[in-house]
């Protein structure tokens, strides 16, 4: 018994193109999941630099991964976020830690790498954001991206894309070649 193998049908470059983008979209979208599954699981955030306080080491305009952790947990010369009543929160680098009350309140010190003094005052805290790692450039970007008017284009891009891979094609809606036998 011989098995020819049927032709397949010739693909065009824009349903090729749209096939590759489709995909490096569906493995953006996985990585998206993952990464929420991580923040929920992991009580992992990201929080973007405005100032160069913590510069060279994270400059102005850079991304970081912190994860919330018990500020008992933390060491001298971590990278840590600590929220501020009415403030914005800063994130420098702890100098200095004082004993753990018996409130379990834990005093930290802390200054950027860029400044030349400790920052006044302590933090009484009981839970910080330490800093993972960090990415120089990509808070810039992330807020480019957030711009309504790119998300408006992005969306219809998107939109647009999903439509021309899908759109039903004439030899979609012709039915079998004439001469071809059905199976039923």
């Amino acid at each position: 018994m011989t098995h020819t193998a049927t032709p397949r049908a010739r693909r065009s470059p824009w349903t090729v193109i749209g096939d590759i983008l489709l995909n490096i979209l569906a493995i953006g979208g996985v990585i998206c999941l993952a990464l929420v599954a991580c923040a929920f699981f992991f009580n992992i955030t990201l929080i973007m630099f405005k100032t160069g306080s913590m510069a060279p080491s994270i400059p102005a305009g850079s991304l970081a991964v912190v994860r919330a952790v018990p500020a008992a947990s933390v060491q001298i010369g971590d990278v840590v976020t600590v929220d501020r009543e009415g403030k914005l929160p800063v994130t420098h680098r702890v100098v200095a830690i004082d004993p753990i009350s018996k409130t379990g309140v834990t005093v930290l010190e802390l200054k950027g790498d860029a400044n030349a003094d400790a920052d006044p005052g302590l933090y009484d805290v009981t839970e910080v954001r330490k800093v993972l790692w960090s990415v120089p450039g990509l808070a810039r970007v992330i807020v480019y991206f957030s711009n309504p008017y790119v998300l408006g284009a992005i969306t219809l891009a998107m939109a647009t894309l999903v439509v021309a891979v899908f759109w039903p094609r004439d030899r979609d809606i012709a039915g079998p070649p004439e001469g071809s036998e059905r199976s039923g």
